[in-house]
């Protein structure tokens, strides 16, 4: 027990080293896995500082994330074997999952303390937070790391952010947040609103919603949407033929596919430049319920709700506006036309009841434009952003996206286990 304190205490000591030689903290904890932390102030304005979180390996090096208010993130590393350069700044090449490397530069803040600040909206963070391994390579040496829980460990440390803006320092607590549940189950809240599933093991028709990001022809839906597709996956705009649609790239951790046709679209989504605020109006465009409704695609409205999604997860909004089953993946329009989310899932009426005895209203869920985004950016894809100044009318909203939406559907293969 002794030995855990004294380990505890090196942890959080490097923690606050890490980032600033006068840190003084924890306010409040973070401990998911082996990783602990909480906020930290500068102890000469006692303003608050950052939030982070600290892991030792057994080569004893100790490996710290952090994010600050702007909010930016950092990595960090220390070891008491090093003799590095004070100031000195080097290139260091992160690999995650074997994947295409990062190029960053790591700063020396003491001869033993290594601190790696990430670029702005860099997608290398949504990496590692979905990563089972992390390679670093620098001044011709290579250290690696297994990856505990960052799915967890992100939000947690964005929710410390959060709240102690929020709520200060004299209030913190618990910072840890709940492991976000798999995408394609939503687990007991939430569930995809993709077609209804058929008997495990038979071939069925498999629905959802797509939108145009590309002059080159790509299309990004959910991937619960093609989970499970057995040969062509074809889209196909209102009143027009049908396209067949190659699967380029998936995150199975952020719900999203990318799918590319073989020619171009004449119309392409825009992208919100900049986040969606608690408030705004919004309209969402998919084809629910296709073969048994409209052939048409629907247009439902309404507000977003909130800015985090089941279990706090910040990957997602909340939304009011209906959707069901079939309008998954499809845009999630600003009262300018752009889009601030993609549709994903609506919440499990059946099982929150059971769960609370209250009957839930108007609570659905799109994935932020963030996270679409940097799976974008990861494929290499480009797309278009603005920020209209002109509000529209429904009407013309819907108007301009019938260009943009398409049908994806395919035959799928149920297994025993889908979307339990």
């Amino acid at each position: 027990m002794k030995r855990c304190v004294v380990v505890l205490a090196a942890l959080l000591a490097v923690l606050a080293a890490v980032r600033s030689a006068e840190a003084r903290g924890p306010y409040g904890t973070i401990s998911v896995g082996n990783w602990k932390g909480g906020a930290f102030t500068n102890d000469r304005t006692g303003e608050f500082s950052h939030c982070g979180a600290t892991a030792m390996y057994q080569n004893g090096i100790y490996f710290v994330v952090m994010i600050d208010g702007k909010p930016s993130w950092s990595l960090g590393f220390a070891h008491d074997g090093w003799t590095l350069a004070g100031g000195k700044a080097f290139p260091i090449q992160l690999t995650f999952d074997g994947q295409a490397p990062f190029n960053v530069h790591g700063i020396a803040i003491t001869d033993k303390l290594l601190r790696v600040p990430m670029p702005d909206n860099s997608s290398l963070i949504t990496q590692f937070r979905k990563a089972r391994s992390m390679s670093a390579y620098a001044q011709g040496q290579l250290l690696q790391f297994n990856l505990d829980q960052t799915a967890q460990l992100l939000p947690s440390l964005a929710n410390c952010v959060v709240k102690v803006k929020q709520y200060g320092l004299a209030n913190a607590g618990d910072f840890s947040v709940t492991a976000p549940p798999k995408p394609a189950a939503r687990a007991a809240a939430a569930e995809p609103a993709n077609a209804p599933e058929a008997k495990p093991g038979k071939l069925t028709s498999q629905t959802g919603t797509g939108f145009v990001v590309s002059a080159n022809g790509h299309v990004v839906t959910n991937h619960h949407v093609i989970d499970g597709c057995v040969g062509d996956i074809q889209g196909n705009l209102t009143g027009a033929a049908p396209v067949k649609l190659r699967v380029v790239s998936g995150d199975e951790t952020n719900d999203l596919a990318l799918l590319q046709a073989p020619s171009p679209f004449k119309d392409v989504a825009v992208i919100k430049e900049k986040p969606v605020h608690s408030g705004a109006s919004i309209v969402a465009i998919g084809f629910p319920f296709h073969g048994l409704l409209s052939s048409d695609f629907t247009v439902t409205t309404g507000i977003v709700s909130s800015l985090s999604g089941v279990l706090n997860d910040t990957r997602f909004l909340q939304i009011s506006a209906a959707v069901q089953p079939g309008n998954s993946g499809g845009p999630l329009l600003s009262s300018t036309g752009e889009v601030v989310g993609v549709v994903a899932a609506k919440l499990n009426a059946l099982k929150f009841v059971k769960a609370t005895g209250n009957i839930p209203e108007n609570i659905n869920f799109a994935i932020k434009t963030g996270a679409l985004r940097d799976f974008l950016d990861n494929s290499v894809v480009p797309y278009q952003t603005a920020e209209m100044k002109t509000e529209l009318k429904t009407t013309d909203i819907a108007s301009n996206a019938r260009g943009f939406t398409l049908l994806i559907s395919c035959k799928a293969k149920q297994s025993e286990s889908a979307r339990k």
